[in-house]
């Protein structure tokens, strides 16, 4: 049964001795990140980190941090499971001949079971806060390195769609967090939320693209935005391949994005 969310995760690695709850004050800038490289170069566990300084937002590190708790986040017994999955997915071909269409009609049915699923409503939705009303500064987000530029939000799901094709694409990018209402997208040249701004800015029309970052999921969903799909693969789907159950996703408050 696929995670439903990331609390089922941390559920899980708990129950596998894979956990470690801290449950003083650790501060966001440098030391949050200091105990996580000590923890993962001495093969420690995942930490979370239960009273981030100047937060009242859990904080999760090192969830993926080794082999095992890989195999805890994608829920198999050796992780080349997964690799041969997404490599018999991507070279599926158009079959020749009708002894072959019908030998890839299981696998067709398959992978059309995954296709994310829009729904009206759902825990994102559970809290509101208005333009205003909200800040990043509420949230423990890390100043990882001495040299930094910054804070940085570090995992975060960044949705966007082709504003000539409307293809989804979703990539992890490193947000740079300048205000409590402001960050910037750390994305390389060669990404597709680059070669998707890049398009918008070629239309002429407008220079700001509509974009919405999810913040936590569960652990395939996270692992489909990182991994180097073509262009035209939906990561949401490959997430619902892995998972064996279809991303639920629902409507942005303020953009045409899900």
């Amino acid at each position: 049964m696929a995670y439903q969310d990331l609390r089922e995760f941390i559920r899980a690695l708990d129950k596998a001795g894979e956990l470690k709850k801290i449950s003083f004050e650790v501060d966001p800038y440098l030391e949050i990140t200091e105990f996580a490289d000590r923890s993962v170069k001495n093969g420690g566990p995942a930490l979370l980190f239960e009273k981030p300084k100047g937060s009242s937002v859990p904080l999760l590190i090192n969830a993926f941090a080794s082999d095992e708790r890989m195999k805890i986040a994608l829920q198999v017994d050796n992780l080349d499971e997964i690799a041969g999955r997404i490599s018999d997915y991507l070279q599926m071909r158009v079959p020749e001949g009708i002894v072959s269409k019908l030998k890839m009609l299981p696998m067709l049915a398959e992978v059309g079971s995954f296709f994310p699923r829009i729904v009206k409503d759902g825990p994102c939705k559970e809290v509101i806060r208005k333009q205003g009303d909200f800040s990043l500064d509420e949230f423990p987000i890390l100043h990882c390195w001495p040299d930094d530029g910054g804070r940085f939000i570090t995992l975060p799901m960044v949705f966007s769609k082709n504003p000539v094709t409307g293809k989804r694409n979703c990539g992890m990018y490193r947000m740079q967090v300048y205000d409590g209402q402001t960050t910037g997208m750390h994305w390389q040249t060669h990404k597709q939320g680059a070669e998707h701004y890049r398009r918008l800015l070629a239309e002429g029309k407008q220079t700001r693209m509509p974009v919405a970052v999810a913040i936590g999921a569960d652990p395939a969903t996270m692992y489909s935005a990182i991994l180097p799909l073509p262009p035209d693969i939906d990561e949401m789907m490959i997430a619902g391949f892995l998972r064996s159950k279809p991303v639920e996703m629902v409507k942005c408050e303020t953009s045409d994005i899900e």
